[in-house]
């Protein structure tokens, strides 16, 4: 039996159709400061594994897990810092307000539980649907849904937003 040789589009095709996806995604899940890094890790680790793919559906997706595990890693290395005393607080720039118009909305969106963050960035950042979430998240499409329901429901009541 031969096997098949899978036709791949060049890597800097999938850089040029995907870039604003994987940094929106990585800036979402890791926030302004760390989120530049996690999307070159990203595509760092993409790039390792592109020439070994056996399929070339849903690149897109591929690539997004991907970003996701890369700052879920980055949350991960993160040891708590103690504050010094007499250390001048550092100004770090936000978001871009183009890009995030409710602060409060990200905010609130950082403060639940990992996999309730990771879930719900993945699938209204990324776009992805349940599948692509939970194979993002190494879960079930079911588990995938409640994750992103429990995660809406906390956003809603921390908001004071209810749909009528």
């Amino acid at each position: 039996m031969v096997s098949e040789q899978v036709q791949l589009p060049p890597f800097q095709a999938l850089i040029d159709e995907h870039w604003r996806d994987v940094i929106r995604l990585a800036r979402a899940l890791a926030g302004a400061v760390d989120g530049d890094d996690v999307a070159q890790r990203a595509w760092e680790k993409a790039f390792a594994a592109y020439p070994g793919l056996t399929s070339a559906r849903n690149l897109r997706s591929w690539l997004l897990t991907i970003t996701a595990r890369c700052a879920t890693d980055v949350h991960r290395a993160r040891k708590p810092q103690t504050p010094l005393d007499d250390a001048p607080p550092i100004a770090v720039a936000g978001p871009d307000a183009a890009e995030w118009p409710d602060p409060d909305l990200w905010r609130a969106v950082n403060e639940l539980p990992e996999r309730q963050r990771l879930a719900v960035t993945l699938k209204y950042v990324g776009d992805l649907d349940h599948h692509g979430v939970a194979a993002a998240l190494d879960t079930t499409p079911a588990a995938s849904r409640r994750l992103v329901s429990d995660a809406l429901t906390t956003l809603r009541d921390k908001l004071g937003v209810h749909h009528v």
